[in-house]
């Protein structure tokens, strides 16, 4: 079988102070080294920033139901003008020809661009796009870091790993058979989470997992999962994931020790390193995602 070819892309240019693709160097490294059971390459790999043309759109996103790529992991780190129009009707496209797409962003408006993704873009909340349709949800969760409004759920420290409680029935997404318990318990934490949830109509999409506010014990949503699904039109929708934090996925989080933007001044942790299940069951969480996208799981 074919390696799964997946693009991974934020929603910026290269910034060197900011969540440029470099900061997911350990997410590529780790995608391109795994292999199938016969020992082949289980994935090929291209990360890349947004590089927009004079006119707007990326040469990439914008066509990007023309590519050889099977998936898409989008990184929106963007204030708000990280995709085009094109870029939006690009994405729309590769997953109404059956691609796979994960999309996640992080608190407040940050990556609030992707509202405007058709479908997916529904299940992110954010503070003046799209919010949260649970009013009592539209409050500051994390009371630290005063300049970030809701919503901005405090999972934990950067560095350290949160427990996660999967939504019964258990999620191919979340399985682990090497865990004792059989499922994935640990991902990486955030000190300010975003919000995702099933949009209203989209009988093919679930919350997957939620965490735990380590400030006020509010369980919140981390993952919604969607399903293949029909379009009136008769094209097949390929698989989506909406996640609460790009932060899920980035160096930083992986581990504390490695660089970040100069502008994130929260006290770092420890425990994704010093947690002997964190990092087997991120990276299964990670391999699962690739699998699953992609209809292999």
């Amino acid at each position: 079988m074919s390696p799964i070819r997946i693009l991974l892309q934020t929603t910026i240019p290269a910034i060197a102070d900011d969540w440029h693709i470099g900061r997911f160097a350990l997410l590529q490294q780790y995608l391109s080294a795994l292999t199938d059971e016969a020992g082949q390459p289980l994935c090929t790999v291209v990360a890349r920033d947004r590089a927009p043309t004079a006119d707007g759109p990326d040469p990439v996103l914008s066509q990007l139901e023309q590519s050889e790529f099977d998936e898409l992991w989008l990184f929106a780190v963007d204030s708000g003008n990280g995709l085009s129009d094109r870029d939006c009707a690009g994405i729309h496209a590769f997953r109404t020809r059956g691609g796979g797409v994960l999309i996640t962003r992080d608190h407040m408006d940050l990556g609030c661009s992707v509202c405007a993704l058709p479908q997916i873009g529904s299940a992110h909340f954010f503070h003046t796009h799209n919010p949260d349709p649970d009013p009592t949800r539209h409050c500051i969760d994390d009371p630290y870091t005063t300049a970030i409004l809701w919503p901005n759920y405090h999972s934990g420290r950067n560095g350290d790993c949160q427990v996660i409680t999967p939504v019964a029935p258990l999620h191919p997404l979340l399985k682990n058979p090497a865990n004792p318990t059989g499922h994935i318990t640990y991902l990486p934490a955030h000190p300010h989470e975003g919000a995702v949830g099933v949009p209203n109509g989209v009988s093919t999409a679930q919350v997957i997992a939620t965490g735990t506010s380590q400030t006020t014990q509010r369980a919140f949503n981390l993952a919604v999962a969607f399903e293949r699904d029909r379009t009136a039109e008769g094209y097949t929708l390929g698989r989506a994931v909406a996640e609460s934090t790009f932060h899920h996925f980035c160096d930083y989080n992986w581990d504390a020790t490695l660089p970040c933007p100069s502008f994130v001044d929260e006290p770092p942790g420890t425990t994704m390193q010093t947690e002997p299940q964190a990092l087997p069951d991120l990276k299964a969480y990670v391999r699962n995602l690739a699998l699953w996208l992609a209809g292999r799981l």
